[in-house]
Parts: structure tokens; C-alpha cells; sequence
């Protein structure tokens, strides 16, 4: 039997104006944004709507704002579509295990301003970058890794889709990695430093594992309803302290984005919805296998056309 899966995205994804036509039209998304203003201590609500750019791209507005859009929409989604598991890339795992359950809608968003607020200190403290690897393979980005580790510390940060690699440390480390990715051997397509605070995914996140650590033990968890694709492991889990180890480990690990979409159609998806801003997802996905429907929801226009 086919499977429906729905992915949520992470950082990268945001655009000002997310939300703002639930929030005109549906009660419910007025209430959820209300409570996530209250929540967050500001209003969060108008960086969605109105930006500016700047503000909303900083990791401690991006992280809560993606999580409150995407749950609004799976929840205005309803019943009427329903996933048989799900998965998020980075901040979109804790997303993903909201709507399966694992954690409710005002926990699940209290946590998400923890991890933004502790991994935009962590990027004060220990800066660092990241950059995006285009056309080389898994192999190929470790040996570049190696080479600049000489200079300090850069490892993968998200195996995104074939050909697509992103690393994450020390700015001097991503600077050499760049350097020798672009000369022989290896002649990279397209390597580029991407726009981030911080050198997520990397060992240079260790500054914040302990406390989101005891924020993720203080927080209340129930096996998820739905099994959930991690991004460490890239498998599936439902057991509430497996999620639990796996959002911790998540902060200093690679996201293991290709394997999750792999092992999910290998479970029997046939069909992705991203459930969220942007359609950054759904490419990843196309890429990964050309044979499995995708389907973006991100306004209240998607979800008519979906549902009717």
C-alpha cells in the first residue's frame, strides 16, 4: 500500500508574508499565532508577515516562525490528508514530531526558541560557517574535510541530495575546504559559503548541547502517533526517549537528508507533501528519486487545492 509522507522544512525556507492569509482567514491560525506571540514574548507573528528580511532570517525568529507556520498548516490541513509518517530537515524535525504528536504545539514551540536562541549564542561564541558542496560525492567532501582540518575544525553538516553537500565549522576551516574543493582533484561544480550566524551541525554547536540537552529532559514527550525519520539516523522512530536522544545528538550531527527519503520510499512513500514556506524540500526530494509525487503546501490556497 502506497504511503503519504509529509516533510517540513527548515531554516533557509522562511519568506516574509508566511502565514499572513491563514491568519486573515482562519480563527485557528489567529489563535495559534496569538498563543506563539505570548509564547515567544513579542510578535513573532508580524516578523512572519512583514519582516523585514533581516530580522526574520536571524536563527531565533527563523527557527519559531517556521515551526508555527508549517503546524498551522498541518493543522488546517486536518484529516482530511493524513500522513503515514513524516521527517523535518534540521529545525523541521521537531515540526514533524509536533504533528505526530511527540510534543505538543506550545512545548514543541518553547523548546524551538530555546534551540535559536542557544545556537545564535553558540554562532557568537564559537563563529563559524558553512558552505555548500555542488557535484562532488560523499567521499570526495569527507577528503576535503580532512585536508582543511588542518586549520581547525569543518565537517558535513547536511547530505542534502546527490551532489549536494553542505559543511559546517571554523571560518578559516570552511575557507581552506573551499579552496581545495575548487582546485584539482576534485575541480567542485559550485562551492559557496552560505548565509548563516553560525556553524551549524558541527562540533562547534557543543557550546549549546548541554543546555538544550536539559531542556529537551524538562520538556514533556509521548511516544510519537506516526514514526518519525531522523535526522541523525536517518530511520524511523516512535519510542519518546529515542526522539528525545535524537533531537540532542541532532544539534552537533549531520543532517542525513538523503537517507531519510530513501529509507521512507523504501518503506512504501509514494507521495511528499512539504508542509511549510518554500519548496526547498520537494527539489531535494525530485532529485533523490524522480518517481515519487511531490506536492508543496504553504497557503491556504494550497490547502483548497489539495482538499478539494
Amino acid at each position: 500500500m502506497s504511503k503519504v509522507a509529509f516533510v517540513f522544512p527548515g531554516q533557509g525556507s522562511q519568506a516574509v508574508g508566511m502565514g499572513k492569509d491563514l491568519f486573515e482567514k482562519s480563527d485557528l491560525a489567529r489563535e495559534l499565532f496569538r498563543k506563539a506571540d505570548d509564547i515567544m514574548g513579542f510578535e513573532l507573528s508580524s516578523f512572519c508577515f512583514d519582516g523585514p528580511t533581516d530580522e526574520l532570517k536571524q536563527t531565533n525568529i527563523t527557527q519559531p516562525a517556521l515551526f508555527v507556520h508549517s503546524f498551522i498548516i498541518s493543522q488546517l490541513i486536518g484529516d482530511n490528508l493524513k500522513a503515514d509518517c513524516v521527517a523535518g530537515h534540521s529545525l523541521g524535525e521537531y515540526t514533524a514530531n509536533a504533528y505526530a504528536g511527540s510534543v505538543d504545539f506550545e512545548n514543541g514551540l518553547r523548546l524551538v526558541k530555546t534551540r535559536g536562541m542557544l545556537m545564535k549564542n553558540s554562532g557568537v561564541v564559537q563563529p563559524g560557517s558553512m558552505a555548500a558542496l555542488i557535484g562532488l560525492s560523499e567521499s570526495q567532501v569527507s577528503e576535503i574535510c580532512a585536508v582543511a582540518s588542518s586549520v581547525g575544525i569543518v565537517q558535513p553538516a547536511n547530505f542534502n541530495c546527490p551532489g549536494q553537500i553542505v559543511i559546517s565549522g571554523d571560518v578559516a576551516a570552511i575557507d581552506k575546504a573551499l579552496e581545495v574543493a575548487k582546485a584539482e582533484p576534485f575541480k567542485c561544480r559550485l562551492a559557496k559559503k552560505l548565509e548563516v550566524s553560525g556553524a551549524f551541525h558541527s562540533e562547534l554547536m557543543r557550546t549549546s548541547d548541554s543546555e538544550l540537552r536539559a531542556a529537551l529532559q524538562n520538556t514533556a514527550f509521548s511516544d510519537a502517533a506516526i514514526p518519525v525519520y531522523t535526522n541523525v539516523d536517518s530511520t524511523p522512530v516512535t519510542n519518546k526517549d529515542k526522539i528525545r536522544d535524537t533531537l540532542s545528538r541532532q544539534l552537533v550531527s549531520p543532517v542525513r537528508w538523503e537517507a531519510s527519503v530513501i529509507n521512507m520510499i523504501k518503506d512504501g512513500v509514494t507521495s511528499f507533501y512539504e508542509i511549510g514556506s518554500g519548496k526547498v524540500l520537494t527539489g531535494l526530494i525530485k532529485k533523490i528519486d524522480t518517481s515519487v509525487s511531490v506536492f508543496n503546501i504553504s497557503t491556504l490556497e494550497d490547502i483548497n487545492k489539495i482538499l478539494n
